[in-house]
């Protein structure tokens, strides 16, 4: 490998876990021509003079910040004093297996600019994790991937354990909130092409884990960071601002067959319903995803009909949840349609953005 490789390795707390880290990285590593950059966030246990004492005998350094907290920021910051052209990223606690950075090595060889250890690929998976951690894992790459396009093209989004080349964040400002940076890159980075290679999240041996309600409530914040910063917030307040003009069409419109044109009402509510989604369309169409919109009449009609089909599911949705919330939990039915109609434009907008306009 003619580039040097980088691997950034945040740290807090982590001493008991270092030495046989950089053992198994250099095993695997022998061969290359590597450094490994550990970013302390000024860790009380000795984790900094455990570094510097291996730095003797194995190609490590370690940088300790005192003014900063944050594992993705780590990251950031350790990027400024990496000096390879490839930059790997992974956690001390032994749960990211170092002799998966050779498959990972071989894809950046083959042409990939980010290649990612994924647990969530064929031949991936999570060792010792509950049901609940699972869930909520899954969770956040379903977030991740309704709401922030460029992660869909990889299966675990979340991974904290990859190698990318360093032109990808080259005069990239990389403003991470929280620890999934991985995010971050995937979003504000400049590649065209990457792959992810499976691996076992293993069991922490030595340490605590660093999974806080926070870091969980920071993850939320950096999805949302990063929606307003591509612009994937204004889409879906958009999408909001057309919904509310179908419903004003659609009381209009009701009022209006009812009272003056002598419609029995379900027969003006069905015009007015179906008059409101085809409003909506168009304005979304020309106006919400302007730049997502084919040209030509058959496309057209296409995704009118599909937005149709999305429409009177999310009509379903919105009676579903009025009748559970009202029925069954005993809600005011005013307040129970308020959830049902926020559960119907969040189906309406997802299953829009990933099948409408793709």
């Amino acid at each position: 490998m003619g580039k040097i490789l980088s691997i950034i390795i945040p740290t807090y707390n982590e001493r008991d876990n270092i030495a046989p880290l950089v053992k198994r990285i250099h095993s695997v590593l022998s061969g290359h021509n590597y450094e490994v950059i550990f970013i302390d966030d000024d860790s009380s246990d000795g984790t900094a003079g455990a570094v510097r004492e291996l730095a003797k005998g194995f190609p490590v350094r370690v940088i300790v910040r005192k003014d900063k907290k944050g594992l993705a920021s780590a990251v950031v910051d350790g990027i400024s004093y990496a000096d390879g052209g490839i930059v790997g990223v992974m956690d001390a606690d032994l749960q990211h297996p170092p002799e998966v950075i050779p498959a990972l090595l071989r894809t950046l060889e083959n042409g990939a600019e980010v290649a990612v250890a994924s647990r969530y690929v064929r031949g991936g998976g999570c060792e010792g994790w509950s049901f609940t951690r699972r869930l909520f894992s899954r969770g956040a790459v379903l977030i991740a991937h309704l709401f922030l396009p460029e992660t869909r093209a990889v299966h675990d989004p979340m991974s904290g354990f990859f190698l990318f080349q360093k032109q990808v964040v080259a005069g990239v400002e990389l403003k991470p909130t929280g620890y999934k940076i991985l995010l971050e890159i995937l979003v504000r980075g400049k590649y065209r092409k990457l792959a992810e290679v499976p691996f076992r999240f293993g069991l922490r041996e030595k340490g605590e884990s660093k999974l806080t309600l926070k870091q969980q409530i920071d993850y939320l914040r950096h999805v949302y960071s990063l929606m307003r910063r591509r612009r994937e917030l204004i889409r879906f307040v958009k999408f909001c601002l057309v919904g509310g003009s179908g419903v004003i069409v659609n009381m209009g419109l009701l009022w209006l067959l009812t009272e003056f044109g002598g419609l029995y009402y379900l027969l003006s509510s069905a015009v007015s319903i179906e008059t409101s989604i085809i409003s909506n369309f168009t304005l979304n169409d020309f106006f919400t995803f302007s730049d997502r919109r084919p040209a030509g009449l058959k496309s057209f009609l296409k995704r009118l009909l599909k937005f149709n089909l999305v429409s009177l599911a999310g009509l379903g949705i919105n009676m579903a949840v009025l009748w559970f919330l009202t029925s069954a939990v005993g809600l005011y039915y005013l307040i129970s349609n308020l959830f049902g109609i926020a559960a119907a434009t969040l189906w309406n907008y997802l299953v829009n953005m990933l099948w409408t306009w793709r």
